[in-house]
């Protein structure tokens, strides 16, 4: 019964609370103002406490890391699968900033614009220390808890996809409508080989490549040539 309020709870905070919590957060001025480097640790401090919480969870609820896609996979596999959802990814964000630079998309917020690395040191922080904290951290609690609880909790692992992509894009709520929906499909792009294989391992891979990229070279090469938005 203990376990079973906990899974509940732990669920709620992932699906509704990180997205209040996120939308909360970047509404104020204050924001804006902190220095990158304070707002890059904000970040990791956050994640990894939300990572470390679910890690009690999941020793409380499914009693075993393994049942959430902590299983190795040969590494051919392994290679296989992280070049083929960094390379679709990155292709689909960088049509998707050129769509923007072009106005045929909505434009990015002004916070996805202050969060990006301008000078060298902001780089080494983004792709050393930011990307794969997010490939850890999201992977496990949105891939791994969430698909898993969602999942039984629907008798569908199906739907469980589908919902446990479309709350990873509530997370990210700060990013406006089009950063929502970019990061929905890409939820459920990552799902794929953890669903397939049953492995986490391909996803996180292919996630720390994907934020390296676009953190350390896409996103301050093609954003920074548009005008910031008001």
């Amino acid at each position: 019964m203990l376990s079973k309020l906990v899974e509940i709870l732990f669920v709620a905070l992932l699906v509704a609370g990180v997205p209040a919590l996120s939308y909360l957060s970047t509404r104020g001025s204050q924001i804006r103002l902190a220095p990158r480097s304070a707002l890059y640790f904000s970040v990791v401090i956050s994640q990894w406490l939300l990572a470390g919480l679910g890690m009690g969870v999941t020793a409380l609820t499914f009693g075993s890391f393994r049942a959430l896609g902590f299983r190795s996979v040969p590494a051919a596999a392994l290679i296989r699968w992280t070049a083929l959802l960094a390379i679709i990814s990155l292709l689909v964000m960088g049509i998707i900033l050129l769509l923007e630079q072009r106005g045929w998309w909505p434009p990015e917020t002004d916070l996805v614009h202050l969060l990006l690395p301008e000078t060298a040191s902001e780089k080494l922080w983004a792709v050393l220390i930011l990307a794969p904290t997010a490939a850890f951290c999201e992977e496990y609690l949105y891939r791994g808890y969430l698909l898993a609880a969602l999942s039984q909790w629907l008798h569908s692992v199906g739907w469980g996809w589908v919902a446990s992509s479309a709350f990873f894009g509530l997370a990210h709520v700060y990013q406006g409508a089009s950063g929502m929906l970019r990061a929905a499909v890409l939820g459920a792009l990552l799902a794929y080989p953890v669903v397939l294989l049953g492995s986490l391992y391909p996803s996180m891979a292919a996630h720390l490549v994907i934020d390296a990229v676009a953190l350390g070279w896409l996103g301050p090469s093609l954003l920074r040539r548009s005008p910031t938005p008001p």
